[in-house]
């Protein structure tokens, strides 16, 4: 079995940052579960006495919550009298992150968890999760089902530390019965920033265009990741803290995010771009509307925007995220993954969510979340789930997602930034480019949050060793 690298906590000086003092109280809590490492013997579940409750806290709700709850009824329904899972949802993904936090200072974890793809270093850190490579190791389990690039990004110096579960890729959504009306080729996504602005250009009607606004999307932080990572850039040095090597420093300000800034700010200023700000069910919904020439949002958001065109009467269109030009690099996946917290609970308890997780993994699993959901299977072999594939051939749109993860090469770039202060940066990247689009220097708006962030990355370093 891999060998888990030990964590020791250190004590912080006054004005730490809220996050850091969080996980200065893990230190005492929780770093012994990690410093097991271990998977517990496989066993175990026989030699329990009754049922092994799993508390699943997660953040799926609506038509992703029923979904979920319906695979977790069928796991019970299979494991009856020997695991429960219970699944508890807590609210959205900053909210879960936040109750994680509170229940290691209090000893009250679950004893699994949903958090966000950006809590991914946190969590590593934070003393009170099993490595899910210590289960893969102990039974040899096989991964090579699993979506690599999905897998690359909640992987350290090639660790699995979690099982990705709802992963979502960001999409260009365009409204092809408003391109026919414009005379653009409904049936041709624009590929580049160039080619989306000038649709917008065409679409608009400031420009006599049938659209209200050729574009909108929310200020939201991911969008500028994903762009920096689909032009090869790193969010953060060195390596996107990929290779072992702690972020020291965020460059999010580099030649590639100025000039996607630039370019929105250009789209709003001239009246081709609304802004609905940062509510990304604002910008969604004056896209459902059909009054929207183009947006960018996530996979995640298909069947809505699905279930919105038909609605409204117009003929939705998906493209893939456009780049600066055209390159290798692609956008990272979004969404979150799943853990196994490890001090205080059993030993069966922990085999039980192991259990659980390979059945949400299974190729069948993940063909029913996908056509549940709209979220990308993280299982290769979903794809060919004759559900899954009766399903594309209905809704041809959510092959883009799959050809544009096949035609994404996992490099540092495109795993994203690991660094424990993410939720830091992201809000910061959301300031900035707001601060942009109400006529601020781009440049200068990205630089300053760069600074602003030194502080914040030194914190959270200085807080783990």
């Amino acid at each position: 079995m891999r060998t888990i690298r030990r964590r020791r906590f250190l004590p912080l000086a006054a004005g730490t940052a809220a996050l850091a003092l969080t996980l200065s109280a893990c230190g005492s809590g929780g770093g012994e579960a990690a410093d097991d490492s271990g998977a517990p013997a496989a066993d175990v579940l026989e030699q329990a006495d009754g049922v092994t409750e799993v508390n699943f806290w997660h953040s799926m709700d609506g038509t992703n919550g029923e979904t979920l709850d319906a695979l977790i009824t069928d796991f019970n329904a299979a494991n009856q009298g020997k695991i429960e899972v219970k699944g508890v949802y807590q609210g959205d993904y900053d909210t879960t992150i936040t109750k994680y936090k509170a229940a290691v200072q209090s000893n009250s974890t679950p004893t699994m968890v949903q958090i966000y793809d950006i809590g991914t270093q946190f969590m590593i850190d934070s003393g009170a999760v099993l490595p899910t490579q210590a289960f893969i190791d102990r039974d040899e389990y096989d991964v090579s089902d699993l979506q690599p690039n999905i897998a690359g990004y909640y992987s350290i110096n090639d660790e699995l530390w979690s099982m990705p579960f709802n992963t979502s890729m960001p999409v260009l959504y365009y409204n092809k019965t408003l391109f026919e009306a414009a005379g653009l080729d409904p049936e041709t996504a624009p590929e580049t920033l160039d080619e989306v602005g000038a649709a917008a250009d065409q679409l608009s009607k400031v420009n006599g265009g049938p659209a209200e606004f050729g574009f909108n999307a929310a200020i939201y932080g991911w969008l500028l990741e994903q762009e920096i990572a689909a032009s090869g850039e790193l969010y953060c040095s060195p390596d996107n803290g990929r290779s072992g090597e702690r972020a020291t420093e965020y460059t999010l300000n580099n030649d590639s995010a100025v000039e996607f800034v630039d370019w929105w700010k250009d789209l709003v200023a001239t009246g081709v771009a609304g802004n609905t700000g940062r509510v990304t069910a604002d910008a969604q919904n004056a896209f459902k509307s059909g009054t929207i020439g183009m947006t960018l949002e996530s996979t995640g958001a298909l069947r809505g925007m699905q279930k919105a065109a038909e609605e409204q009467g117009f003929e939705l269109g998906v493209g893939f995220y456009p780049k600066i030009e055209e390159n290798d690099s692609g956008p990272i996946i979004g969404g979150a993954s799943l853990w196994v917290s490890g001090e205080g609970h059993s030993d069966a308890e922990k085999e039980a969510s192991w259990q659980f997780m390979q059945y949400l993994a299974e190729p069948a699993t993940q063909a029913t979340w996908h056509t549940g959901t709209g979220y990308f299977p993280i299982s290769k072999a979903a794809l060919d789930e004759p559900k899954d594939v009766e399903w594309r051939k209905q809704y041809p749109q959510f092959d883009v997602a799959v050809q544009q993860l096949e035609a994404t090469q996992l490099t540092s770039a495109t795993q994203g930034c690991s660094a424990g202060s993410m939720p830091q940066a992201r809000k910061a990247a959301e300031d900035a480019l707001e601060g942009a689009l109400l006529g601020g220097d781009s440049k200068t708006e990205l630089t300053d949050a760069v600074t602003e962030l030194q502080r914040e990355v030194e914190n959270y370093n200085n807080s783990v060793q």
